[in-house]
């Protein structure tokens, strides 16, 4: 079995830009979502960087951070 290869880490003197690093998605109760396997919800509630509660009518889920099929409308 192989290890997996870590990440390339940017060396000061390069002379291309660093990788950027995307911000981590931020919720708050009330907003408007939309689930790649769920479809349309309302964040109804939020548990600080673990997941969101979300209602999307005929279910209620919580989704985990890093919410990557999840987006704000």
């Amino acid at each position: 079995m192989t290890k997996p290869a870590a990440p390339k880490r940017h060396l000061p003197t390069s002379p291309f830009n660093a990788p950027l690093t995307p911000s981590p998605k931020q919720f708050a109760v009330g907003d408007q979502v939309t689930h790649d396997v769920y479809g349309l919800g309302r964040v109804i509630g939020i548990e600080d960087g673990i997941a969101a509660l979300v209602d999307f009518g005929s279910t209620q889920e919580r989704i985990l951070s890093p919410y990557t099929k999840m987006s704000k409308l």
